[in-house]
């Protein structure tokens, strides 16, 4: 995974890291599903929890914060929301996040820097197959709601110009910067 060898990097380097990745920050499946379990604007709209996100870890971990912050809101497996004891970042500490979605209006203006990972749809069914169990192919019924969140993801938000740092990643060992600051 791309931000974890990014932390092992900057830990390398001697800087303090929190890990963070949204995919703690799902909504229970009440709300991930209110719009049905195949709908990719459900997907778009409901699947992460930003205002824990925001108030958990980016807000404390932020100018100014804290530095107080919990690094998970939910867990998937029982989809039951978490509230673990605060964890304190060392000053000066770098924040690590990953995940989909990340530059979304809500999220606009809190990162200092930013990655977009730039990878074809088809690239990303075969990673998920692999790693999921899912189908490999992005034309599939069963990937219409990935696939269509994403697009709506793009459409809306404009990753590609938004990040500070876009990198071709469609071969995963040979990833390739297309714009840097």
């Amino acid at each position: 995974m791309f931000a974890d060898e990014l932390a092992d990097v900057l830990k390398i380097r001697g800087r303090s890291v929190v890990r963070i990745s949204v995919d703690d920050f799902h909504n229970v499946s009440a709300v991930r599903y209110r719009r049905g379990r195949s709908s990719p604007e459900g997907f778009w709209l409901d699947s992460f929890n930003y205002e824990r996100l925001r108030s958990d870890v980016l807000e404390p971990l932020g100018p100014g914060g804290s530095r107080r912050y919990r690094s998970t809101a939910h867990d998937l497996a029982s989809d039951q929301v978490l509230n673990p004891a605060h964890k304190v970042a060392s000053a000066g500490s770098v924040v690590v996040v990953d995940g989909l979605f990340l530059h979304r209006d809500e999220l606009v203006g809190v990162w200092d820097l930013s990655i977009f990972l730039d990878v074809p749809f088809e690239v990303t069914a075969k990673r998920m197959a692999t790693r999921d169990g899912t189908v490999p192919d992005p034309q599939h019924a069963s990937m219409r709601r990935y696939v269509e969140a994403q697009q709506l993801y793009l459409g809306m938000c404009a990753p590609q110009q938004l990040a500070s740092v876009v990198i071709d990643n469609a071969v995963l060992d040979a990833p390739r910067l297309v714009r840097v600051p």
